[in-house]
């Protein structure tokens, strides 16, 4: 416990499976104080744009249930709708398992949405989060926040069972009362919020973003070097899709100028020039 930390321990209890014999292994109890950190470093940078404040008590009123239901109709981009059916999709799954005993299952799940929705996500959506400085929020800033904080609230709730103790902590933040008092994510609400979002945006996305950072791994630049120019080729189907969420895709990767072609496959094809001296 002093070590690893109680959620620690009790992520590596909740990762056993119901009904087998569990090794003490304390290589999962490092998995889970890192998990730990990831959550409250992530729910830190969500909370810093200031988006959504309610309660943690399963009775909400009518004024939080509208003040909520204004801030999900804010998501309206295309990748924040994708990421929200995705989410959907986590939470049915989760839900399932906890309704079946399977809490390992729903552990599983429930990380396996999150870290590439630390290391994609929130790098696809950062910039248009931020918005411009000293200007309104636009339409597209208001629905990054909407969708960060829908996420994390959804996300505290889902791992309120395997790391208790963080999760009570990122939900004292920003909501009052106490997060293993709040209501269970819903996921038909969810799915109703996503409206048409295809996850699959999403996918590409993150495929596309994790070229680009190769692409200047192997050129030896940094991640925040822009690239002049790059092209995407891939079938007419996924290029449809990609074009819903180039913008995003060419912010965090700081593309200067974006080309797409068709192709059978996926492939990135960049220009980096070396920064000056």
């Amino acid at each position: 416990l002093e070590a690893h930390g109680a959620d620690g321990v009790r992520y590596w209890s909740g990762s056993a499976r119901p009904g087998t014999d569990t090794t003490f292994d304390e290589a999962q109890m490092k998995v889970g104080r890192r998990l730990s950190i990831k959550l409250l470093n992530a729910s830190k940078f969500a909370l810093s744009f200031g988006e959504g404040s309610g309660t943690g008590d399963s009775s909400e009123s009518e004024t939080q249930a509208t003040q909520t239901r204004a801030q999900t109709s804010a998501i309206t981009e295309p990748l924040d709708l994708a990421m929200v059916a995705t989410l959907a999709k986590l939470v049915a799954d989760a839900t399932a398992a906890f309704e079946s005993f399977d809490y390992a299952r729903a552990l599983e799940r429930t990380e396996q949405f999150f870290w590439p929705f630390c290391d994609d996500y929130l790098e696809l959506v950062k910039g248009r989060a931020y918005g411009t400085e000293g200007q309104e929020p636009s339409a597209a800033t208001q629905s990054a926040r909407a969708s960060l904080a829908l996420a994390l609230s959804t996300l505290h709730r889902l791992f309120a069972p395997f790391l208790p103790f963080t999760t009570e902590e990122v939900w004292s933040w920003w909501m009052e009362g106490s997060v293993h008092r709040a209501t269970w994510p819903d996921a038909a609400e969810l799915q109703q919020i996503a409206a048409d979002g295809n996850p699959a945006a999403l996918e590409i996305a993150a495929q596309v973003l994790s070229e680009l950072r190769g692409a200047k791994s192997a050129a030896k630049v940094r991640m925040g070097s822009p690239i002049q120019q790059a092209t995407i080729s891939d079938n007419s189907e996924r290029l449809a899709l990609f074009a819903t969420v180039a913008v995003d895709v060419a912010d965090a990767g700081k593309v200067e100028e974006l080309l797409t072609a068709t192709a059978d496959t996926l492939l990135v094809e960049t220009r980096i020039e070396p920064p000056t001296a």
